[in-house]
């Protein structure tokens, strides 16, 4: 991978690939935070800190966690324990088909590889008609999916 794609994600990518998906309204929660919503449904969320995500050396609670959908327990699970992404989850998430990421981490990820969480995670909210009609106008090549715009 080459260019803009293959460089370090940012948290400006976060909200760049959220708001270029097609329905998506955006809402603010606690704190004034993010939420990345498709037909009424939460896809991306910038989370107020809780005190079930914090640092395990110093117990102070993570002030940057950003909540991902998931489409399934099996693609969750796939994430969080590939000890090569930055995914987590906390035992306020058992049952919920979400992972967390710290926006300090969000480096870890190429911008497309975010590009491709962000997706993900609208499809897995979005309508199947919403979805199926981003899918036919963007069609995966294999493993990797077409830039978000």
């Amino acid at each position: 991978m080459s260019g803009e794609g293959s460089r370090p994600a940012r948290v400006e990518d976060v909200h760049e690939f959220a708001l270029a998906m097609p329905h998506v309204s955006v809402t603010h929660g606690g704190g004034e935070n993010p939420i990345y919503q498709v037909g009424g449904k939460s896809f991306i969320f910038f989370r107020t800190p809780r005190p079930d995500a914090f640092d395990p050396e110093t117990g102070e609670r993570y002030q940057d966690v950003i909540v991902f959908w998931v489409a399934s327990e099996a693609e969750k699970q796939a994430l969080v324990q590939d000890p090569t992404l930055p995914f987590f989850t906390t035992p306020h998430f058992n049952g919920h088909l979400s992972v967390l990421v710290r926006a300090s981490r969000l480096g870890e990820l190429s911008r497309q590889e975010l590009a491709e969480q962000v997706q993900d995670a609208w499809l897995s909210r979005a309508s199947a008609r919403r979805a199926k009609v981003w899918l036919d106008a963007h069609p995966l090549d294999g493993d990797q999916a077409t830039d978000a715009s």
